[in-house]
């Protein structure tokens, strides 16, 4: 009765910190995706304007320029390319609830950011109550994955094992595998998918999954590239299973 209520708890647990992350990534891009959309048409018009007068420009108004192109480029505005490009948006709903992802796990790459007030008040709250809930999700998760450890441990101890060599091998098993499915087979993914070598996948994946969170390295950020729908999504998914084994790993 108690294991069942435990993982009636844990299935509760899971599906509410989902639904908060939906529900936070759908707000986000409700209030953030129309002042983009502006944001990069003004950046076009400015584009725009350079290129048809940029022969005639006194040094003030190409310095002038040049701090505007910055302060698009940190907002994640990249006027390069044709107008089609300014309709894709990094407020749809897989960057949002990527972005989500990231400020509940307190990675904050840095790159993508609330501009509106709306948004910055509504990150305020969504932080403060979804970091806690992703403390608590991490170490239920972690928890389950312990118990897995437990059932390893008992089997090898009824095959005559000692309990040191059984924590010693246990712990070596998660570590292993833990660094092949979160490190070094999504490096190769990322190898793939971004263009980056192999070191650089196995640095953003131990920089993401320590929570670092630099900046430098971020998926789907490449105007050059044509990523698959719901790609960071997966990523997202991929960071809090990451964060997950991490949290086993202190469990042990």
């Amino acid at each position: 009765k108690a294991m069942c209520s435990g993982k009636l708890q844990t299935s509760l647990l899971v599906a509410g910190y989902f639904v908060y992350l939906l529900v936070g990534a759908a707000v986000f891009q409700a209030l953030e995706r129309t002042a983009e959309k502006q944001e990069k048409m003004a950046a076009a018009q400015m584009k725009e304007a350079f290129l048809q007068n940029f022969t005639q420009l006194t040094v003030a108004e190409m310095e002038q320029f040049m701090k505007s192109l910055i302060v698009a480029i940190q907002n994640g505005v990249y006027p390069v390319g044709n107008e089609s490009q300014f309709e894709e948006s990094n407020w749809d709903f897989s960057n949002s609830f990527f972005f989500a992802g990231t400020v509940v796990s307190t990675i904050g790459y840095g790159t993508l950011h609330p501009k509106t007030a709306g948004g910055q008040i509504f990150c305020v709250f969504f932080a403060l109550f979804g970091i806690p809930l992703n403390i608590v999700f991490l170490h239920r998760v972690g928890k389950m994955l312990s118990l897995l450890c437990k059932k390893l441990g008992k089997f090898l101890y009824e095959k005559g094992m000692r309990k040191k060599k059984i924590t010693f091998l246990t712990l070596l098993f998660f570590l292993a595998t833990g660094i092949l499915v979160f490190l070094c087979l999504p490096s190769v993914f990322f190898q793939i998918t971004e263009g980056w070598s192999y070191s650089e996948g196995i640095y953003f994946a131990f920089i993401t999954l320590s929570t670092i969170g630099f900046g430098d390295y971020v998926v789907g950020k490449q105007s050059d590239r044509k990523y698959f729908s719901y790609y960071r999504v997966l990523v997202a998914i991929w960071i809090l299973f990451g964060l997950a084994w991490i949290a086993l790993l202190f469990n042990l």
